[in-house]
């Protein structure tokens, strides 16, 4: 019996660890299927994030001020033609 305070060292495995399935291929590396899942997933959150926002009141007040900038933007481009028509 040893009073060897030391737990005994574990048994190393030469059986490689099994290889990933789906997602990864045998190095670790994504697969271009699970990338591109992984890309459109974020977009589709981002997309329904984006529709979420615009349904709430500060969202519907900040599409109206961008259509009222747009319109204002138009009136004055409008004019703007209208002087040089009338310059020539």
């Amino acid at each position: 019996m040893s009073d060897s305070p030391d737990p005994p060292e574990p048994q190393r495995s030469d059986v490689a660890a099994p290889a990933p399935t789906g997602d990864y291929d045998e190095a670790g590396v994504p697969t271009f299927e699970h990338v591109r899942d992984k890309i459109e997933g974020r977009y589709a959150t981002a997309i329904g994030a984006t529709e979420l926002a615009e349904e709430t009141a500060a969202g519907r007040s900040i599409a109206q001020q961008q259509a009222d900038r747009d319109a204002a933007v138009r009136e004055r481009l409008e004019q703007i033609r209208r002087s040089v028509r009338d310059q020539q």
